[in-house]
Formats: structure tokens, sequence, C-alpha cells
């Protein structure tokens, strides 16, 4: 019997997060579990309620949350999962990981993991295009990070640019070939 394919999908707080959704449909489908972690400016824009609903698993936020094993959370999650897909991932998140800051659940699972880390960009142009995020872009790929997309389209501020997350499709792509 094969073993059951684990992933961790990560949630960052854009306005494309409704397409994580649509991510967690896509892979469940295919027979993948999801378990969620949400950072906490994504909760402003969403409950994780949907998420739970989708996955039909626990949705993850808080670090310092008693659990109902003796796992250390962070550690456990990290441990389970062959890949990790931030998205939509803000120029936050990028810039965290980039330098080493550590201060939420995410963060976290991601400087425990061994596991494959996919980056799907999601922000206003100017903020992608900021050398500041370029740089922390390629400090990533330099430590395999990939980064899938973002693409073209029309961004939340109602102007056309590079700045959308990749289509769901192929995100999950990416994601469904590395397993």
């Amino acid at each position: 019997m094969a073993k059951q394919k684990n992933i961790i999908l990560g949630v960052t707080a854009s306005i494309a997060i409704y397409k994580s959704i649509d991510l967690i449909k896509l892979f469940t489908k295919r027979g993948i579990l999801v378990d969620v972690i949400m950072t906490k400016e994504a909760r402003e824009f969403i409950s994780p309620l949907f998420f739970e609903r989708f996955s039909k698993r626990k949705v993850y936020y808080d670090l310092f949350n008693s659990t109902e094993s003796f796992d250390i959370e962070h550690i456990a999650l990290a441990q389970r999962s062959k890949v990790i897909l931030v998205a939509p991932a803000t120029a936050n998140i990028i810039g965290k990981i980039a330098n080493g800051i550590y201060d939420d659940l995410l963060t976290c699972v991601i400087a425990a993991s061994r596991a494959k880390i996919f980056f799907a960009p999601a922000m206003n142009e100017n903020m992608y295009k900021n050398p500041i995020v370029q740089s922390n872009i390629e400090k990533l790929k330099s430590y395999k990070i990939e980064f899938i997309g973002p693409r073209r389209g029309m961004l939340a501020c109602g102007q056309e640019g590079l700045g959308c997350m990749e289509d769901i499709d192929k995100i999950a792509k990416h994601v469904i070939d590395y397993l």
C-alpha cells in the first residue's frame, strides 16, 4: 500500500487567499492530505472554518496552542509533510523567511522542515518589483526554495500588472509533479 501523501499549505494575508481553497480541493481530489497553517493576518481575511471544511482537517495557526498530544506541534507538522506550499506568499512572509525571522507557526514549521518548499507570490506589482523583495526572492532561490509565478493580471488595486498568484492548476501541477 502506498504511503499517504501529505502537504502543508501555508496561507498568508492576500486578496488571493480565496484561491487557496481551490488548491485544497485539487489536492484532496487526488488523495493528498492538506494541513493548513494560517498566519494571524490571513485570519483577518477569512475564517479557518472555510479551510477546515474543505481540507476536512484541523487548521493550525497558533505557535503556542495547547495540543491534544504531547508532540511539539511545529516539529510534528514539519516532519510529516513532504512539501510546504505557501500560497499566497506575501512580501512579508518572503522577507521573514529570507532573513531568518521565525515568529509564528508557519515560519517555525518552515525553519524546522526538510520538506521541499514552494512559494506562490501574490502582491502588488510595485511590491513584487521592489529591489528588497527581489533580493529576498533570489536569496530564497539560492536555498532551493522554488517560486511558482506570479503572473500578470488584475491586481487588488484595480490595475493590471505582475503580481497575481499563478493559476491554481499550474501551482498544483508543480506540487503534484514533485510528489
